[in-house]
């Protein structure tokens, strides 16, 4: 039998009447010459067996308008035999059945040339192309149900792995399979997702044809599924719902999930109707594999957490994420945890490792993705796309406590414009203050507001001074509300009271300089430390208005997170905005469970979760302000100047006048760990 090859010349002139038809693939001579004789005339007119007299037959490849020459096999010859195959199967004959099956299965085998003297009746590897048109052509019998474990199989093939020809021909042979028999969609559809995991050459590439790249082997992959979706528009929601149920799973390995994020990226361009879905999809799995790590990131003491960061050293200048060869197949390689060698801290090493890089990876590229958007900031196209990021934030990262990175890409962009900052500033504004938002959600929308506020580096004073005074506003509206059922501090009860102090004093160690409105005139704005023991004018009523809450009944000092209150008490005292340390000193006689309510005076949920009633610090805010600082190696490269760092103010008192304060320690603390949002509170649970 000869290779079947692609000619552009067009055949003519009678065949050599010496010429006789070779062995078939499926069947011996003298059966398949029976088989044609018996069908001959019931058939497709097409499948008339040849007489040697007879002009030599050849096909057209529809797909490309290319000549096939057949040598002394003719297509019809092969149509027959895969015809014949399928109705005997169907008659309960599975011998050419099971055969046909085996050329798809074993399509991978490199091939062998037949030892001298003997008959090469081997299909050559450029002859399954044949097979594939045949079948199409009989698709009216493969539809039949007793047909569906031959093409499972074909599905299976390696059709991206071989030449653009066949990836045509098998492109249409997929669409006459859907097009005949509707159930086929899911699985070819399956089929094709299932691929957007695939990352190393030898999966999709096939002996005695030339390599085919990676970026080849997508682009054929992308056209077809683009041809199919034009075709079946009712594919669209079945492929939606596999690109979810495919996704990789979150110990799969970073180059597994790249390449999977890369091919959903490809989709949202040329089906412009699933990009909100695709980035949703993406962000969604992104927040899971953060939160998670912070969980994993908890668990860990200070020596692996080091180990983990030295193991990063080497991904600092990634950008190609599917090119890191040292990446394993697995994060989590099947090791038996009895082996005498297994070395359990390694391998926590190696998990929490292979989930940074994939953060980091997933948002390197998300930043990539929707930097473009924003080449016009200011224009609508700009703030079309930064809702997509806002509906992001509000529905999948607002309400995960332990995210620690995700939330960068809104705080990147919101800083851009004016606008975009007001609309970010507002939507959560409106969640930390609508009376239907549950307490867990307002918490977390003034964390996020105050870390804004604090973090923003383009962020005008303008806006961080009016920002401050709204919360003191809101502040007041709660004391109102609050302080005629108080008899001490209680944080299950005024929950949002406390939240917002605690946002208030954030901002204030922050940005204290953006709040002074006058100053005198030997005060250098560029050293801080002038600024120490000056009689300065700050916004409005701000500091009468702190004051009142500060020194309520309602005593927020007491339930806020303790760094925060000492850090707020230097300042404040050494700037003269307000002295706050005998109070603090007083707070330490009071105990936070002397004023719990009813339901939980005795402490039994807490005992119940393994908790020591008698720690103050499960009845105190977290430290949780969600833009602390952003240590993943390659990604930070994004939020360069967008940072506002802790400065330590030189003088600020005389044991830290070369060392940097206790806020600056919680930073470095947060640096070595990568977990500046992380505590050991369950307030937010």
């Amino acid at each position: 039998m000869r290779a079947y090859t692609p000619t552009s010349r067009t055949l003519s002139g009678p065949a050599s009447k010496s010429s006789t038809p070779v062995r078939s693939i499926l069947k011996p001579a003298s059966i398949l010459g029976r088989r044609k004789a018996e069908y001959a005339g019931l058939s497709d007119p097409l499948d008339v067996p040849e007489t040697p007299s007879k002009r030599r037959k050849v096909f057209f490849d529809d797909i490309r308008n290319v000549t096939y020459e057949v040598g002394k096999r003719t297509m019809d010859d092969v149509k027959l035999e895969v015809r014949t195959a399928l109705e005997e199967h169907l008659r309960g004959n599975d011998g050419q059945y099971d055969t046909l099956k085996e050329l798809f299965a074993s399509d991978k085998q490199r091939y062998l040339p037949p030892v001298v003297g003997e008959e090469d009746d081997t299909l050559k590897p450029h002859e399954l192309q044949v097979y594939v048109m045949a079948l199409t052509g009989c698709i009216p019998i493969l539809k039949d149900k007793a047909c569906n474990g031959l093409v499972k199989t074909i599905l299976k093939c390696s059709w991206l792995g071989r030449d653009e020809a066949f990836a045509k021909v098998f492109t249409h042979f997929l669409a006459a399979l859907v097009s005949a028999q509707g159930s086929y969609l899911s699985p070819v559809l399956s089929m094709m997702v299932e691929k957007f995991s695939d990352t190393r050459p030898s999966v999709w590439c096939v002996p005695d044809f030339p390599e085919v790249s990676r970026e080849t082997m997508r682009d054929r992959l992308h056209s077809t599924l683009q041809y199919l979706l034009q075709m079946f528009p009712s594919a669209m929601p079945v492929l939606e719902t596999l690109l979810g149920t495919k996704f990789p799973f979150p110990d799969e390995s970073m180059r597994v999930h790249m390449a999977y994020i890369d091919n959903l990226l490809r989709i949202k361009n040329y089906v412009p109707v699933l990009r909100d879905e695709i980035l949703d999809l993406i962000i969604n799995r992104v927040v899971k594999i953060d939160s998670q790590m912070q969980v994993d990131l908890e668990d860990l003491d200070d020596d692996v957490t080091a180990a983990v960061m030295y193991a990063l050293r080497d991904h600092t200048n990634m950008t190609e994420w599917e090119d890191d060869d040292d990446d394993d197949e697995s994060d989590t390689e099947s090791v038996d945890s009895d082996d005498p060698d297994y070395d359990e801290d390694a391998a926590r090493i190696k998990s929490i490792k292979g989930s940074v890089e994939k953060m980091d990876a997933a948002l390197d590229t998300l930043f990539k993705v929707y930097t473009p958007y924003f080449a016009n900031p200011g224009s609508d196209a700009a703030f079309d796309a930064f809702t997509i990021l806002l509906r992001e934030f509000d529905h999948m990262v607002l309400p995960t406590y332990k995210s620690r990175h995700t939330q960068f890409l809104i705080f990147h962009f919101a800083q851009l414009h004016e606008r975009l900052t007001d609309a970010f500033c507002g939507q959560l504004i409106a969640t930390a203050f609508q009376s239907n938002t549950p307490n867990v959600l307002k918490q977390a929308a003034a964390a996020y507001l105050a870390s804004f506020v604090a973090r923003g580096a383009h962020l005008p004073p303008d806006l961080v001074r009016s920002i401050f005074v709204l919360l003191i506003h809101h502040l007041e509206q709660y004391r109102k509300k609050y302080e005629p059922l108080c008899r001490g501090p209680d944080l299950k009860r005024f929950h949002p009271y406390y939240s917002l102090v605690q946002a208030v004093l954030y901002i204030f160690c922050f940005r204290w300089q953006d709040l002074v409105v006058g100053a005198p005139d030997d005060v250098d704005p560029d050293d801080l430390s002038s600024y120490i023991g000056q009689e300065v004018e700050w916004i409005g009523t701000s500091r009468k208005d702190l004051s009142v809450q500060i020194f309520g009944k309602l005593n927020p000092l007491k339930v806020c997170a303790p760094v925060i209150v000492e850090e707020f008490a230097k300042l404040a005292h050494r700037l003269n905005f307000m002295y706050v340390y005998p109070l603090v000193e007083g707070n330490k006689r009071i105990r936070l469970t002397q004023y719990l309510s009813s339901t939980y005076a005795n402490g039994g949920a807490l005992r119940d979760a393994g908790y020591d009633t008698q720690d103050e610090s499960f009845h105190q805010l977290d430290p949780y302000f969600p833009f602390d600082p952003y240590q993943l190696p390659v990604s930070k490269r994004w939020l360069e100047n967008d940072y506002v760092h802790w400065k330590a103010v030189q003088g600020l008192n005389a044991e830290d006048e070369d060392d940097s304060d206790d806020m600056d320690d919680l930073d470095e603390e947060d640096v070595e760990e990568g977990t500046a949002t992380d505590s050991d509170g369950d307030d937010y649970e």
